[in-house]
């Protein structure tokens, strides 16, 4: 599966070839530079690493200095495998070599976006997991409009089960959402517009999959 590391960079809206107004994503995809390759003789299956976003030097470990001095690159801050790269890829794919958004993705395509959802603390069950709370506050419910209600039986089975939907932290979790439309590359600035809402805060660090 090929992708790229790119950076979330906000929302807009453009006109589609119907002249409808879409809402979509823009995300900086690349460039991302070769890192590593793996294939199924040394590492038991093919793979490509690829890293994004420069880093202070200092703040890299020796042997991970190592690893970018042997791709002929300088510190980068995210490293992202991308298992089964495309095979038109084959010739490209060499240490230091570099990729863009337009040579992964064409305008029309399908991709997957992955980030990290943004963090809402400590939630209850209606903001968390939808719950409808109690609908109507009279007949004796005090206070209890946004309340869980029932969390499990009496004597038996003397337990909650695991995994029930109760309240606690919400957000700040790996979200991948799925068949996002290109509408729209631009490749001087390495741009990529998706269709829709790309999960996690501005700035952050977005993965796009094909």
């Amino acid at each position: 599966m090929s992708g790229i590391i790119g950076k979330k960079i906000g929302m807009t809206s453009i006109f589609d070839e119907q002249g409808r107004n879409v809402a979509c994503t823009v995300v900086e995809a690349g460039p991302c530079v070769v890192t590593h390759v793996k294939n199924e003789e040394s590492d038991g299956y093919n793979a490509v690493q690829l890293g994004f976003g420069d880093r202070k030097e200092k703040r890299v470990s020796a042997a991970l200095k190592g690893h970018f001095k042997r791709a002929k690159t300088t510190p980068k801050s995210k490293l992202i495998e991308f298992r089964d790269f495309r095979v038109e890829f084959e010739d490209e794919l060499e240490l230091g070599n570099t990729i863009s958004a337009g040579d992964v993705f064409a305008e029309g395509d399908f991709v997957d976006a992955i980030g990290k959802s943004k963090g809402k603390g400590f939630q209850g069950v209606v903001k968390r997991h939808g719950f409808g709370g109690v609908g109507d506050a009279t007949h004796g419910q005090h206070n209890r409009q946004r309340a869980p209600g029932s969390i499990g039986a009496c004597s038996f089975p003397s337990r909650v089960f695991k995994g029930m939907k109760m309240a606690g932290r919400a957000g700040g979790g790996r979200v991948k959402v799925l068949n996002l439309r290109v509408l729209k590359i631009i490749p001087e600035r390495n741009l990529v517009l998706v269709s829709g809402s790309v999960p996690g805060a501005k700035n952050s660090i977005v993965v796009l999959e094909k």
